[in-house]
């Protein structure tokens, strides 16, 4: 048997599953959400290739299944001031932010074939979500960053100035076939005081910060993408690698 992982997971395959990787740039948040539609619906009908989809979002707060109106602080004259649209999704958690300057990434992978090559006999919807975790907490150590969990909760965190921080948010999907859709946000250098018009993921008593707040410089998105793809194909034992971007299925 292959050695345990650093999350005392075995890995029971010699081939890695390939994974494509498209960088969408800034794009829409309803255009990737019918994106990651179709590609779970193709995905159901046997046509999937595992991929993740990496993109800029221009600003937007979506709640989750777990969404509570009230965690919505700024009115309709505010978000029409700031340009921030509102979406109500299907994926899990609450309220959080996107805009540019976060990179946010949507995993379509069919986690039962994943997770059977690794010798399980279904998906491990908790070990997803850590595996994720493992993901961003080895792309902020590539920048010096010690990022961590925090028990209780989904997300990544760091110990800032003001206290424990969230730094990325964490929020899936999986469809009846195991199809993964929906994802997490890293903030990299986004406008941090579009938060202030939501409690995120309905925390009160923890705030938000970004790589580049935390460096005390301008970070571009395009800088992590790297890393993170390296911790990607890491964590999950796959071999992640660039496509040429696209928007279709």
């Amino acid at each position: 048997m292959a050695p345990a992982t650093r999350l005392g997971y075995h890995h029971l395959m010699n081939e890695k599953i390939p994974v494509e990787v498209q960088w969408l740039g800034l794009t829409e948040y309803e255009e990737a959400w019918n994106l990651q539609k179709e590609l779970v619906a193709a995905g159901g009908n046997g046509a999937h290739q595992d991929r993740i989809l990496l993109l800029e979002h221009p600003p937007v707060y979506t709640l989750g299944r777990s969404g509570r109106e009230e965690n919505l602080l700024l009115d309709d004259e505010g978000r029409r001031r700031e340009g921030i649209s509102v979406h109500w999704v299907d994926r899990g958690g609450d309220i959080t932010y996107h805009g540019p300057g976060q990179l946010v990434g949507y995993p379509i992978l069919d986690l039962k074939r994943l997770y059977r090559a690794r010798g399980f006999h279904r998906p491990d919807l908790h070990l997803y979500l850590r595996e994720i975790e493992e993901t961003l907490i080895t792309t902020l150590a590539d920048f010096d960053i010690q990022g961590r969990r925090y028990e209780g909760y989904t997300g990544v965190w760091v110990d800032g100035d003001g206290g424990l921080l969230k730094i990325a948010a964490i929020g899936v999907k999986v469809s009846s076939r195991g199809i993964s859709s929906h994802g997490f946000a890293l903030n990299v250098d986004p406008n941090l005081n579009h938060f202030e018009g939501i409690i995120p993921c309905g925390i009160h008593e923890h705030g938000v910060t970004s790589i580049a707040q935390l460096l005390r410089q301008p970070v571009p998105v395009t800088d992590v993408i790297a890393p993170l793809i390296d911790a990607f194909s890491d964590a999950f034992h796959v071999d992640a690698r660039f496509v040429m971007p696209s928007l279709s299925t």
